[in-house]
């Protein structure tokens, strides 16, 4: 198997190869892979399922012990696919507070912040192509 990135690990079936693909994608394509699933009202006033989480998007926890509470977003770590989100903190023993991590599988985007061009852009592409299909 090749030790750099590769396109073709995207399609085995092999757990360890999936694994590697997520594990050494560019940034680019690890963009894509921190999507949130949309809220039925955003869904139906954007056209789309899921958009990739940016700071400053409010989502709610869906899975596990925070499941209901609504958050804003304080920060998106590609490197890693983690979201962390402001205010959900944890103490470690030493007493220092450290920011939780959520993965975006367990979150659900209730507010967008639409105002960027490129996001804009985004949306409307996926409008557009909708329309397209549907005639």
């Amino acid at each position: 198997m090749k030790a750099e990135f590769s396109p073709s690990w995207k399609s085995s079936v092999q757990t360890r190869k999936q694994r590697k693909y997520l594990a050494n994608a560019p940034l680019h394509v690890k963009q894509k892979l921190v999507a949130v699933h949309l809220s039925k009202d955003l869904k139906k006033q954007l056209g789309k399922r899921a958009l990739a989480v940016r700071k400053g998007d409010e989502v709610k926890i869906v899975r596990g012990a925070k499941k209901g509470l609504k958050a804003k977003v304080a920060e998106v770590d590609l490197k890693n696919s983690i979201i962390y989100l402001e205010g959900q903190l944890t103490e470690k023993v030493s007493g220092r507070k450290v920011p939780l991590k959520f993965r975006p599988s367990n979150l659900l985007l209730t507010e967008a912040k639409i105002s960027d061009k490129k996001r804009e852009a985004i949306i409307q592409r996926a409008k557009s192509v909708k329309r397209v299909v549907k005639k």
